[in-house]
C-alpha cells in the first residue's frame, strides 16, 4: 500500500490518496469483500418512501447500515438471513489505521456494488452517533465520478475515483454532501462482468 501522495482537493477535510492500494492490494482486498459477500449475500434496500436503490448492498462489521420503511440506521443482523454481519476485512482496519490516526476502529463498512446506470444521489452521514469520527471510503473496479460540496450547501466538484484510490471525509468536510454521479464501464478488469465495489468504513456508535 502507498499512502504516502495524498492529494489537496481544495475542500478542507476531504482527503484523497488517488492509487494508494496497488495491483496485488486490490486483488486481495477483492477476495476478502468475495467472502463476506458469501455470508451477507448483496440485496436491495428501500428508501424509508419505499424506492429501491440502485445499488445493491452489504455491510461487515459489527453493525451494518440499512434502509427500508422503517427508516436509515445501523443494527447488527443481516436484513434478508438475519445472520450477524461478517468481520470487517483486516486490510481495510490497517488503511483506517494508517490514514485517520482515529483512536478507535470502525464498527461498521459499507459495501455498495454499482453496475449499469447506478448512482447516488448527494447525501451526508449524518446516521452515526459521533459525528467527529472520520468516514473512510475505499474504491474497487469502474471508475466513478464522484461529486463532493460543502455540508452548507453550494458548490460542488467532481472527483474521478479509480480502482484502488482511498478518499475520506474529516474535520469541516464530515458532513460534505456527497454522491457518485455514474461510474465509467470498462476503466477496470478488476471486477468479473464490470462494475464498481465501494467500501466506507464508519464509527457508528
Amino acid at each position: 500500500m502507498d499512502t504516502s501522495g495524498q492529494l489537496e482537493t481544495g475542500l478542507e477535510g476531504f482527503r484523497y490518496w488517488p492509487g494508494a492500494l496497488g495491483t496485488q492490494a486490490q486483488t486481495d482486498l477483492l477476495a476478502q469483500v468475495r467472502a463476506t459477500v458469501a455470508e451477507a449475500p448483496f440485496y436491495r434496500p428501500e428508501t424509508p418512501g419505499g424506492r429501491p436503490f440502485s445499488v445493491l448492498m452489504t455491510n461487515c462489521g459489527p453493525l451494518g447500515w440499512v434502509s427500508d420503511r422503517g427508516g436509515y440506521r445501523y443494527q447488527p443482523l443481516h436484513p434478508l438471513t438475519g445472520r450477524p454481519w461478517p468481520p470487517i476485512p483486516p486490510l481495510l482496519l490497517t488503511l483506517w489505521d494508517r490514514l485517520t490516526g482515529h483512536e478507535a476502529p470502525p464498527d461498521a463498512c459499507l459495501v455498495n456494488l454499482y453496475r449499469g446506470p447506478a448512482r447516488m444521489g448527494l447525501h451526508q452521514d449524518r446516521d452515526e452517533a459521533d459525528l467527529t469520527a472520520p468516514v473512510l471510503s475505499v474504491s474497487l473496479g469502474d471508475t466513478a465520478v464522484f461529486r463532493i460540496g460543502p455540508a452548507a450547501g453550494g458548490r460542488t466538484q467532481a472527483v474521478r475515483l479509480a480502482s484502488g484510490d482511498v478518499c475520506a471525509l474529516t474535520g469541516p468536510s464530515r458532513l460534505a454532501r456527497h454522491g457518485i454521479d455514474r461510474t465509467l464501464p470498462g476503466t477496470s478488469r478488476l471486477l468479473s462482468g464490470g462494475g464498481r465495489l465501494n467500501l466506507t468504513l464508519r464509527r457508528a456508535r
